[in-house]
């Protein structure tokens, strides 16, 4: 199939990989629709191509009203895409319940928000595509990013609930889970390894690339083309791991 015409929402879309996610999207002919909290920031003037609507998934009205701006340019939502993610880390005993709030709020519950906003028009049309961003982090433990460990499991085991439940209607959920990518997100996290550990940045990314799948570090590119490839299929309840591209199939869903 092709998403040309189709109206696909990415959260989270100002920057990094949700940027490049809906500039891949729309280069494909998809309608698309930019929900953050800033105003995409791209570079060719792509991001003139979006329609663009400022909230925090977080919160349950904004979600709500971010939706039914982007619905009345673009029509119902065909496609929607969960990027917006934050991550913080501490030790344990320094994650504070603020800390743990926020990123439980934006990474987990904004998921739940955008996709319960989104599933009843999908479902009434027999087709939508629904795909989550989770992490790496989110197969695995890691030290000091407990919260965000947390979040992105959530977001996996939400992802696999959804596609159980809508197994029969036409509708698809999966997660892309990639290891560390070359964002700004990875940069401050490169800045801030350097700065407690006295590495020099090219041993910071090296440590970082030894940590990720296949040992090397991800490309905003690779994991756009992850999300096109999902939506173009018909698998649902994936966790597609990226760099390298295996998926951690879901147990079988009865229909």
């Amino acid at each position: 199939m092709s998403v040309a015409g189709k109206h696909a929402l990415v959260t989270g879309g100002a920057r990094g990989i949700g940027f490049g996610i809906a500039a891949l999207l729309a280069r494909n002919g998809a309608r698309v629709s930019v929900v953050s909290r800033s105003v995409p920031e791209g570079s060719a003037g792509e991001e003139a191509r979006f329609t663009s609507a400022q909230a925090d998934v977080a919160d349950e009205a904004a979600v709500r009203a971010a939706f039914a701006r982007c619905c009345q340019v673009n029509g119902p939502v065909d496609i929607l895409v969960n990027n917006a993610g934050i991550a913080e880390s501490a030790p344990l005993k320094r994650t504070d319940r603020a800390m743990w709030d926020r990123i439980i709020a934006t990474n987990l519950t904004g998921t739940f928000l955008c996709s319960r906003e989104a599933v009843p028009g999908m479902v009434a049309a027999g087709w939508g595509r629904i795909v989550n961003i989770a992490s790496t982090a989110g197969l695995a433990g890691a030290a000091y990013v407990a919260a965000y460990c947390a979040s992105k499991h959530g977001v996996v085991g939400f992802t696999r609930a959804i596609a159980a439940e809508l197994v029969s209607t036409g509708v698809t959920a999966n997660a892309i889970c990639p290891g560390y990518t070359e964002t700004e997100m990875m940069a401050r996290s490169v800045r801030n390894i350097t700065m407690l550990t006295n590495r020099s940045e090219e041993e910071a990314r090296r440590l970082m690339a030894r940590a990720s799948p296949g040992g090397r570090i991800a490309t905003v590119d690779e994991v756009a083309r992850g999300v096109l490839e999902l939506i173009n299929g018909d698998a649902t309840g994936l966790a597609v791991v990226i760099p390298g591209g295996y998926a951690v199939p879901a147990p079988s869903f009865e229909s």
